[in-house]
């Protein structure tokens, strides 16, 4: 890293009256974003992986005995609303107020949201208030923070993809451990306590947040000051010199990108909806001898490599703010304190336990552990072994997300027609899982970088608001093509269901490499 690259940096930092305190070459503020975006991804993703579980239990247990088909169109709606809100809270900080106010207020509206969906045992409405302040709260907070991040960097800066990268990695834990923890909580000892636990990290998280403002100097303080950013970027001579026909073409490439990110999304998001109903009834999760052994020690490590690496990243932190921000470090210092405590009784409870029952959340859990062990092996081949243009990268995303749907095919093919349960072998979803992410990370950060590359500049927010919106139709029609699981395997198979995703995903991925040279050509030299 060049010293002008750094000394711009502090003068950008000092423009907005940062101080400029640097962790591992970042500004500080960057890690403080890291842990609050982290714990809302806890709080988001452990209460998501109980949710489909909780509907479709058994009364006897404590859930509410929901058809498949009821638990995944209220999935397919709730997920589906989560990605349509982030396009109204954006609009709302930009203009009324500020990334700050929005984050906080959107904070407190999902820890009171899980309260309420702790209370569930008491009235059942207090579960659906529960889901609609989730829905509330992230369409305030999941677009504002993320805007946060990039200004901490001047444009210029080759610290600003680290720094995504690094907030990337804080999403990816926190999504990890929510999964892990609350899922774990809900399932083994009771469904109000992981829902409950959820809201107890995003109100440690909104904490952090509150105390950590002035950190951010005039960041998120003044959409006014925000609009005249926004208007320089506007005023780019090199975007008035793009001949019209070469932005509509770029759009329409825009267009296509957005299609096959819905049909990756539409398989993918079948983890929380279908993928969790077939771990749940047709998965062999119960694990003795050796194999229970094996697994009990693989979870460990799962269980405790992840949180050292967090745990790392709060004390270099922790060494460079202590002095002047105290009560960041000790409501971050507490959230982990509590994560080890958890972690240690989780852990106990399972190596003192004769055979260990695989709880339903932990598989949409690898998910996040194999983006955090391969997403940087990715960048890595796409710089310096093959970077094949994206359109090919796109298809290579649903051409695998399509193959991890394949695996489930093969492995539920001795399922009998219409049968309630089976037992087959968890290794199935754990090779689906893993190239579930494999296809992720050849589609969903391509597809980000070439919308900010191909939009322009005048409408680049509103174009990123429509690319989540194209998430929330593919939730949309994954949960209401998971509703028909049982329809369909009632009148075909299992094999016959999952097979429908590879099928749909092969078909768009080789019409987007048959047209990848014409997708090309209209991207006009964007690489």
């Amino acid at each position: 890293m060049s010293q002008v690259k750094d000394d711009a940096l502090a003068t950008h930092l000092h423009q907005l009256q940062l101080e400029n305190i640097l962790v591992k070459g970042h500004p500080a503020g960057l890690f403080v974003l890291f842990f609050t975006e982290m714990w809302e991804r806890f709080s988001y993703y452990g209460m998501r992986a109980l949710l489909t579980i909780f509907l479709i239990s058994e009364i006897s247990s404590g859930g509410w005995g929901w058809t498949n088909a009821e638990a995944m169109k209220l999935y397919g709606l709730y997920t589906g609303f989560v990605f349509l809100t982030p396009l109204i809270g954006g609009v709302i900080a930009d203009r009324l107020l500020g990334y700050k106010n929005a984050i906080l207020i959107g904070a407190l509206t999902m820890t009171i949201g899980h309260a309420s969906m702790a209370l569930e045992g008491i009235n059942s409405n207090f579960f659906f208030l529960g889901l609609v302040l989730m829905i509330l709260g992230n369409g305030m907070f999941k677009p504002n923070i993320a805007s946060m991040v990039g200004k901490l960097y001047p444009d210029s800066s080759s610290k600003k993809d680290a720094g995504y990268t690094i907030f990337y990695m804080g999403i990816n834990g926190g999504a990890f451990l929510g999964m892990m923890l609350c899922g774990y909580i809900g399932e083994k000892v009771g469904w109000h306590f992981g829902f409950g636990l959820a809201g107890v990290f995003m109100f440690l998280g909104m904490l952090q947040f509150y105390f950590a403002q002035k950190i951010f100097g005039i960041i998120g303080d003044s959409p006014k000051l925000q609009h005249v950013d926004q208007v320089k970027e506007i005023d780019d001579p090199n975007e008035l010199k793009t001949p019209a026909h070469v932005t509509r073409d770029r759009l329409i490439v825009i267009g296509i990108f957005m299609f096959a990110s819905i049909i990756f999304h539409l398989a993918f998001e079948q983890a929380g909806g279908s993928m969790t109903i077939f771990a749940k009834n047709y998965t062999q999760r119960v694990l003795e001898g050796n194999t229970a052994v094996i697994f009990k020690w693989v979870d460990a490590a799962l269980t405790v490599f992840p949180i050292l690496v967090v745990s790392a990243v709060l004390f270099a932190l922790a060494k460079k703010i202590w002095s002047k921000y105290p009560l960041i470090v000790i409501c971050s210092a507490l959230s982990f304190l509590i994560i080890w405590v958890l972690c240690g009784w989780k852990l106990f409870r399972e190596f003192n336990s004769l055979s260990s029952e695989v709880t339903v959340s932990w598989f949409p859990m690898l998910n996040s552990f194999f983006i955090i062990t391969l997403a940087t092996s990715f960048s890595r081949i796409w710089e310096r072994v093959w970077n094949p243009s994206g359109p090919i990268k796109l298809a290579l995303g649903l051409a695998i997300v399509g193959l991890s749907f394949a695996a489930l095919a093969y492995g539920s093919l001795a399922i009998p027609q219409g049968a309630k349960t089976a037992s087959v072998s968890m290794i199935w979803l754990v090779l689906a899982y893993f190239l579930q992410t494999v296809g992720e990370l050849c589609l969903s950060p391509v597809g980000l970088s070439y919308v900010s590359k191909l939009s322009p500049q005048k409408v680049i927010g509103l174009l990123f608001g429509i690319w989540y919106c194209g998430n929330a139709i593919a939730n949309f029609i994954g949960g209401f093509i998971g509703s028909y699981i049982d329809d369909i395997t009632a009148t075909h198979s299992m094999s016959y269901f999952f097979g429908m995703f590879t099928v749909v995903s092969f078909i768009f991925a080789l019409i987007l490499v048959l047209c990848s040279s014409g997708i090309k050509k209209m991207m006009h030299g964007i690489h």
